[in-house]
């Protein structure tokens, strides 16, 4: 039986964000809303990336063979990288500490070495982007290294960002070494989010994080929600 997993890396991200929007994204997903804006933005997203990925044309797509099936992504992700010939996925699952990453396109030589790539429709590396990278590179290096246990030579070589050029090419950074710095403080920042999760919905007033680095889907909801605590205060003439 597959697995089952507590986070993903967009939940990990929202939670930087705001930990009520990561308690929502896991108990209330119903209560966030996305506007025409944001839907139009992750098309011209999902549309980069496939434009990138076509420069990979043997590119097994997981998401093509096992659809929803989130839980399922590990195994035969790792089946295939376990294999002796050159391979190249796309959304690639890896599972680590319950948390769940789909990598937009991973390379795998024929020696075993691992190169993993970022895609990101941006004319530059965010911050928030290092972030996205490095709690992937925290689950894949430590999957890789249960599947090393078993005797397969897997080694993640190089993490890249690849983001727009803005003429319709693509610039590539390897972020690998600023990943790898950063571990440590991913794997204390998913426990914090694990205890948070077992918890009852945490008190956050809204603020500046509801609207960087991203808006946030459940702004509509916490305002509803200030607002009737704030109509419900009881009055007292002066």
């Amino acid at each position: 039986m597959a697995k089952k997993h507590l986070l993903t890396k967009s939940k990990y991200i929202r939670g930087l964000q705001c930990v009520k929007a990561l308690y929502y994204d896991v108990y209330h997903p119903r209560w966030a809303h996305f506007d025409a804006e944001t839907f139009a933005r992750f098309q011209k997203g999902r549309d980069f990336e496939n434009t990138y990925k076509a420069t990979f044309p043997q590119g097994i797509a997981l998401n093509q063979l096992l659809g929803h099936q989130m839980d399922l992504y590990p195994g035969k992700t790792a089946e295939l990288l376990s294999q002796s010939d050159e391979v190249v996925l796309f959304e690639a699952g890896f599972l680590y500490d319950d948390v769940l990453v789909l990598a937009d396109v991973v390379h795998k030589s024929s020696e075993g070495n691992l190169s993993v790539f970022e895609v990101k429709n941006s004319r530059m590396a965010k911050k928030v982007f290092l972030s996205d990278i490095a709690i992937q590179c925290y689950v894949i290096e430590n999957s890789l290294a249960v599947l090393r246990t078993y005797g397969h030579a897997l080694h993640l070589s190089s993490f890249s960002l690849v983001y727009n050029d803005g003429s319709g090419g693509f610039v590539v950074e390897d972020y690998l070494p600023d990943a790898t710095a950063a571990m440590s403080d991913v794997a204390r920042q998913v426990g914090c989010f694990r205890n948070l999760l077992y918890a009852p919905e945490p008190s956050v007033r809204m603020g500046v994080q509801c609207d960087s680095p991203y808006p946030c889907p459940y702004k509509l909801h916490c305002q509803s929600c200030e607002t009737f605590q704030s109509s419900s205060l009881p009055l007292f003439e002066q």
